[in-house]
């Protein structure tokens, strides 16, 4: 488990970058590194790098952010489209649903159990950062799960 989100470090395998809109920096930081617990890297007025479990993430400012593009559906629920997030264990799944609770967010879609007893049984959440970004955290059981059919 990792209780710390520090302890997630660029590893020698490739990590990925991802560049995201917001409309209000501040309010940026303030979701991205108080509420998740990111750590800051290196940033300017306009924009600050995060690192997402070991990953890039930029929150860039922009003066107009369109929101999601769309919604799909899968088991039951409509998924916000794009979205992005990360695959976590199961408890630093659980720990992150109740401190988004805490934090008073409002889900788009409840933490639950994705295709229970199927293959590819998953815990998932959606939730929107200030901007409106979506974001999906999930965890498997069994990570030998991810691409599961």
């Amino acid at each position: 488990m990792h209780t710390d989100i520090e302890e997630y470090a660029v590893t020698a395998r490739p990590c990925f970058h991802l560049a995201i809109p917001v409309d209000d920096i501040a309010a940026a930081r303030e979701f991205y590194g108080g509420v998740l617990g990111l750590s800051e890297g290196r940033s300017a007025e306009q924009w600050i790098d995060w690192n997402f479990y070991g990953h890039q993430v930029v929150t860039h400012q922009v003066a107009v952010h369109p929101g999601p593009a769309g919604h799909n559906h899968v088991d039951s629920h409509e998924v916000p489209v794009p979205h992005f997030g990360a695959v976590l264990a199961v408890e630093d799944f659980h720990d992150l649903s109740s401190k988004m609770k805490s934090a008073g967010a409002t889900f788009v879609i409840e933490p639950y159990l994705r295709f229970e007893g199927q293959p590819g049984e998953q815990w998932t959440m959606f939730f929107l950062d200030p901007a409106g970004n979506a974001m999906e955290f999930k965890a498997f059981a069994d990570e030998s799960q991810i691409f599961a059919k």
